[in-house]
């Protein structure tokens, strides 16, 4: 089983320094790469640069995230340079959320890449990038079908992609029936799951139900009456995402992307549950 992470931006130097010790304990696990995410329309990305700094500097290959919304076609085109500069091989090409936030109505720049599978192009025309795109195993909240919803991937794909990371989920049912219509459709890329570890189950399943991810009733069971036991809900959420990888890899999934938060002792707690790592030492 492969992994890769996903981390974002801290806001101060101390900040950087605790992304850099975390991606330093997550490379214990030999990551594919760690992706770093990009402010809405480009909002402050002097911190995702230094972001990838940090991480570069950690040794692990780094994937910057790049965004459609709120950019012209210049501006994200001196972002592909500077990730360049910065030796970034990979990258996460998304549409992005309007600054208002998750569910505001997208509009394209008119000056920039009108749709993902646009920016996947002209990534893909440098040569020398490998691009991952996003796949939503319930739909994008925004696509009016699931047959839009697949055609949208399959574009994205038609145009370069070279693999595909979903949203979280907690169902593996779900994502496994989404692998065979994909494959049924012939959208042939890496899938990649997304599983993200729940640290705070509130929390989780406000970001959740902005995006339009389903927390199954048996799992939220799962929490009930944990809140303001950390030391209880971390080992359920570690529990839960070990037994979602396992399944997964049951099915055949050789690569996993994991949503850290910048928080580096869930993802172990995961890992070390299904064996991968020796636990640490107390």
């Amino acid at each position: 089983m492969k992994f890769s992470f996903e981390v974002f931006p801290p806001r101060t130097p101390d900040g950087l320094d605790a992304l850099w010790n975390t991606v330093v304990r997550l490379n214990r696990l030999d990551p594919m790469f760690v992706s770093v995410t990009y402010g809405a329309g480009g909002s402050d990305r002097h911190r995702s640069f230094d972001a990838i700094r940090a991480v570069a500097a950690t040794g692990a290959a780094v994937a910057g995230h790049l965004t459609c919304v709120g950019q012209s076609t210049d501006d994200v085109d001196s972002v592909l340079d500077r990730y360049a500069a910065l030796g970034v091989g990979r990258v996460v090409a998304l549409r992005g959320d309007p600054p208002e936030g998750v569910g505001a109505p997208y509009r394209a720049h008119p000056t920039g890449y009108q749709r993902t599978a646009d920016l996947v192009a002209a990534i893909k025309s440098r040569g020398t990038f490998d691009v991952a795109v996003s796949a939503y195993p319930e739909r994008h909240p925004q696509s009016p079908s699931v047959d839009h919803d697949l055609d949208v991937l399959a574009a994205k794909v038609a145009a370069g992609a070279d693999r595909a990371i979903t949203q979280m989920f907690f169902d593996v049912d779900m994502f496994l029936r989404y692998r065979d219509r994909l494959c049924a459709r012939g959208v042939d890329v890496p899938l990649a799951p997304g599983i993200f570890p729940i640290h705070s189950f509130p929390a989780v399943a406000r970001f959740a139900g902005k995006c339009g991810a389903t927390i199954p009733e048996p799992i939220a069971a799962r929490f009930a009456g944990l809140e303001g036991d950390d030391h209880a809900t971390h080992a359920t959420g570690a529990a839960l995402a070990a037994e979602q990888i396992a399944r997964l890899a049951a099915h055949g999934v050789e690569h996993v992307h994991l949503y850290s938060l910048n928080r580096a002792e869930l993802v172990l707690s995961v890992c070390e549950l299904l064996g991968l790592i020796d636990p640490v030492p107390t």
